[in-house]
């Protein structure tokens, strides 16, 4: 039915975080309660609805003269761009649609729908209502109704219907007449279909290095400026605008990630890189990577120079936790132009260099000399 299902108590969380949003808005406790019970109320899966729209739409296509000469029009005016008010034999395929993807004109709580609420007079699902979902960090307001070309913001303001995992009353197993005297209990699950009354959106976000590794390396994303998709050549050259170093620490994540290692942002750690064997939800860390673009000679103007006592101490907060440094070098040959820096082949001529940094602790030293 492409709803998430979620645990009846992380619904209860839902409910709590939406109760207070509507608290800070100055609602007494009767109007939140009274609001909140009318959207979160139980609700028919909507496959229920759309077999029966089904149904509906055999049966009316038997008693119909000509269906052909039915769809014609309503599929020309969809590609001329024009809007056509649904006709009344598709009003159950677009209440299906509207559950499964969200209405924002059947939105939950809202400002512009309580004085129609106390009033006795709100309609769930009524055309030109102006509700619109709690969501995280933002307050409930009056929306307007959204335009058609804006798609994404509509959904972002549209309800969620969710499936809850909610426990029936136990049963005792048949046919066990110890059953009762153990307390051993049968749980038994239903799903309830309900609006979520406080969504969490979660985008992803890719740093710079790792988006222009999916467009150039695995060939997998696509970035657009407006409506025109963006080159290669023209990646690599807005990237180098926005981070100067873009270039360094790119060679450096395409060299890891072509070794198996998963390289992450290491701006906690005071390093460009945080190099994971499978990942974070499996391992931590490793290495802590600092990367730098030299010559032949290991000379060049160096992004970060680092002195004995910033080296030591970048060391020592690595050690704490429980990660290497690594020290990245990527040498450049020195008949390399800037003509072939200015495109991402110039890495098939980068060597690499890696130095690993570790604290000499005296007196264990001494230790292990004394042991041999």
């Amino acid at each position: 039915m492409n709803m998430p299902i979620i645990s009846s108590k992380k619904y209860q969380y839902h409910v709590q975080w939406a109760k207070s949003v509507l608290q800070q808005q100055g609602l007494d406790d009767c109007s939140v309660t009274r609001i909140l019970e009318n959207y979160t109320k139980p609700l028919e899966p909507p496959v229920l609805e759309e077999d029966r729209a089904e149904q509906t739409s055999n049966s009316c296509n038997r008693m119909a003269p000509n269906t052909e000469n039915t769809e014609f029009p309503r599929q020309s005016a969809t590609e001329s761009g024009n809007v056509v008010a649904p006709r009344p034999e598709n009003q159950n395929q677009g209440s299906k649609r509207a559950r499964l993807e969200g209405d924002p004109e059947s939105g939950p709580v809202a400002r512009c729908g309580l004085k129609e609420e106390e009033q006795g007079e709100v309609k769930e699902g009524a055309a030109g209502a102006c509700q619109k979902p709690v969501h995280h960090g933002s307050k409930v307001e009056e929306s307007t109704e959204p335009r058609s070309g804006d798609m994404s913001k509509s959904r972002e303001c549209a309800a969620e219907y969710v499936l809850v995992q909610e426990e029936e009353e136990g049963s005792f197993c048949p046919g066990d007449d110890s059953a009762p005297a153990q307390g051993n209990l049968v749980k038994k699950e239903k799903l309830v279909c309900r609006k979520n009354p406080f969504r969490i959106f979660e985008y992803l976000q890719l740093s710079l290095e790792e988006a222009f590794f999916l467009v150039y390396a695995l060939g997998c994303l696509s970035i657009y400026y407006g409506e025109e998709p963006l080159t290669i050549l023209k990646l690599w050259e807005f990237f180098s605008e926005v981070k100067p170093n873009f270039k360094t620490t790119y060679m450096a994540y395409h060299y890891f990630r072509s070794k198996g290692w998963v390289p992450k942002v290491g701006l906690k750690y005071g390093t460009d890189f945080l190099l994971y064997r499978k990942g974070p939800p499996f391992y931590h860390a490793s290495y802590s990577v600092l990367a730098e673009l030299v010559d032949d000679n290991f000379e060049g103007s160096l992004r970060r120079p680092l002195s004995w006592k910033s080296l030591a101490g970048l060391n020592r907060t690595t050690a704490n936790a429980s990660k290497e440094l690594m020290l990245c070098y990527l040498i450049r040959p020195s008949d390399m132009t800037e003509e072939e820096m200015a495109t991402p082949e110039c890495m098939k001529r980068i060597k690499v260099q890696e130095l690993i940094v570790n604290r000499w602790v005296s007196s264990r030293e001494r230790s292990e000399q004394e042991e041999f």
